[in-house]
């Protein structure tokens, strides 16, 4: 069982930024794809940022694209989300997530993901 901590969040004004770090102790992030949800109050929990840990390579919702960077570092097995010019409308619980192996299927679904963070809140005020 993998178990992931994160750490970061907070509250901050609309066009500030914030950034969330995403932690394996004791375990590697080896060829599977790691990332960020959120949910806000009534709202379906989605999809923000994921890296797959082989290549490095990023995927990003449209909705934050060019205002958060997501990034490995293998030496820490940490991930963080660098999240830039926010705006309230992000503000959420972001979880992290991770996959056993590589995402086959959608990688925005949070059905392909097999561990889960206990959530950081996040919240933007105007």
């Amino acid at each position: 069982q993998v178990q992931l901590v994160e750490s970061g969040g907070g509250s901050v004004q609309a066009g500030g930024s914030l950034g969330l770090s995403c932690a394996a102790p004791g375990n590697s992030y080896i060829s599977n794809h790691i990332g960020w949800f959120r949910q806000a109050p009534g709202k379906e929990r989605e999809g923000v940022a994921f890296i797959y840990t082989a290549d490095g390579h990023t995927y990003y919702a449209a909705f934050v694209k060019g205002r958060f960077t997501i990034s490995q570092d293998n030496a820490k097995n940490t991930v963080t989300l660098q999240m830039n010019s926010l705006k309230p409308e992000d503000s959420a619980m972001y979880y992290c997530a991770a996959s056993r192996g590589r995402v086959r299927g959608n990688i925005f679904s949070r059905w392909e993901y097999d561990y889960w963070g206990q959530g950081t809140q996040v919240t933007v005020t105007v």
